[in-house]
């Protein structure tokens, strides 16, 4: 494949992710115009260690990191109330989100387009987590019969601004609290102490309330069935505390996005 058609293969995704970033089109598609002029100039920038799409991203970052082109106030912003909310965010913390949750880029990938190391990341994707828990609190439900992680859950949620409305261990208990008060995010685990699933009591919740469902199992396989309930994210255990803030961060985000979008909105 010659340059031209791998950036051309990859052009739509970085425009995407520019215009996540900087909260409008035509400011993202000044940076992306910037990279592009620049990999003219010297194609030898282009780094594809980690493959020429995290590559592309490596050299939009440092373009992004390094020249100021949107500060244009007369740039229009997106009607979109979401992306702009995520524009707030501050800028490192904003990137190492959206490379992971938006692009779906694995931590190492992002460390390497970042010019950081993966601890970095999972630091800078738990403070982005922070900064959008701020603007999405909402009330969580938590489905796990184990103790400690249950209680680390609850403080992780508690610490990003959240209220817990409770703790379930069975899935009779999750049905109970779900009725009781109806969540905006579910944390929770598949296979239940009592032989129970938490991944049907979702299902039972979902026929009645949309919510975003976050899954933090030891058991990844049982998840993959083809028959996961929507939306949903999947955590394996052992799990990082930072992945859980910025996983849960993700859902809220895409979920209050999808709300916020008109039928052809969502079609372009």
């Amino acid at each position: 494949m010659s340059r031209s058609q791998l950036v051309a293969e990859h052009l739509p995704l970085l425009r995407r992710y520019a215009r996540a970033l900087t909260g409008n089109q035509a400011s993202g598609d000044a940076y992306v115009g910037a990279m592009l002029e620049a990999l003219l100039q010297d194609p030898a920038l282009l780094d594809e260690r980690h493959g020429p799409r995290a590559g592309l991203f490596r050299l939009f970052a440092q373009i992004w990191n390094s020249v100021a082109l949107n500060d244009d106030s007369e740039v229009r912003a997106l009607p979109m109330p979401s992306e702009r909310r995520l524009s707030a965010i501050t800028p490192l913390p904003r990137q190492a989100f959206l490379l992971l949750s938006l692009e779906g880029f694995s931590e190492e990938e992002v460390a390497f387009v970042l010019h950081t190391d993966v601890g970095e990341i999972r630091q800078l994707a738990d403070t982005a987590g922070r900064e959008m828990a701020e603007e999405i609190a909402t009330d969580v439900l938590i489905i796990e019969d184990e103790t400690f992680i249950a209680m680390d859950l609850e403080s992780l949620v508690k610490n990003l601004g959240h209220n817990v409305i409770g703790v379930a261990r069975t899935h009779a208990d999750a049905i109970a609290l779900a009725r009781t008060k109806k969540p905006g995010l579910i944390l929770a685990d598949i296979q239940l102490a009592d032989g129970s699933s938490g991944l049907d009591a979702v299902n039972e919740l979902l026929k009645t309330f949309e919510v975003p469902v976050v899954f933090i199992t030891a058991y990844p396989e049982r998840f993959l069935t083809g028959e996961r309930p929507e939306p949903a994210f999947l955590i394996s255990k052992p799990f990082q505390p930072a992945m859980v803030s910025a996983v849960a961060s993700q859902a809220l985000f895409f979920q209050r996005n999808s709300r916020n979008r008109t039928p052809n909105a969502a079609a372009s």
